[in-house]
């Protein structure tokens, strides 16, 4: 399993990005800026190999990816606002099957204003998405650090 988290510019420095929670946790864990006019070709070649989702609220309910079919998945790591604004900006990422993770429990994640209802940090999506790949022992470890990074 690999992460690709596809990181706004200004997330790279900021305290309160739990990205870089994910990216010293979980192996094979690759940062990419985002970059509007020229999308990353390493990003491009991953996509065309047919065997990636995108971690992203759907708009339609009836097309939920099963995440056992995928190896590599994306999160979009910046702000809901930002997140939004790079996918409507990314023709690359609006053809992906994408994958919603549905939580149980509410977002611990209040180190921001203006959070989405219902909606989870990157950790928390990384949390998630291990859990359902089976790999709950990282996935206990990143919560573990995750809750030391928020209080």
């Amino acid at each position: 399993m690999q992460i690709i988290l596809l990181t706004h510019s200004r997330e790279v420095s900021k305290k309160t990005n739990t990205g870089q929670l994910v990216q010293q946790f979980i192996p094979h864990t690759q940062t990419i800026v985002w970059q509007r006019t020229q999308p990353d070709k390493k990003l491009l070649q991953l996509i065309e190999s047919g065997n990636t989702a995108l971690v992203y609220p759907s708009e339609e309910k009836t097309s939920s990816v099963v995440h056992q079919d995928f190896e590599n998945f994306i999160l979009i790591d910046s702000t809901w606002q930002e997140a939004r604004k790079i996918y409507n900006r990314s023709p690359y990422l609006q053809n992906l099957p994408r994958l919603e993770l549905i939580s149980t429990r509410e977002s611990k994640y209040k180190l921001r204003r203006n959070q989405l209802e219902g909606g989870l940090c990157t950790a928390e999506c990384a949390i998630e998405l291990l859990l359902a790949k089976g790999k709950t022992n990282l996935a206990i470890e990143l919560d573990i650090s995750f809750n030391d990074f928020i209080l």
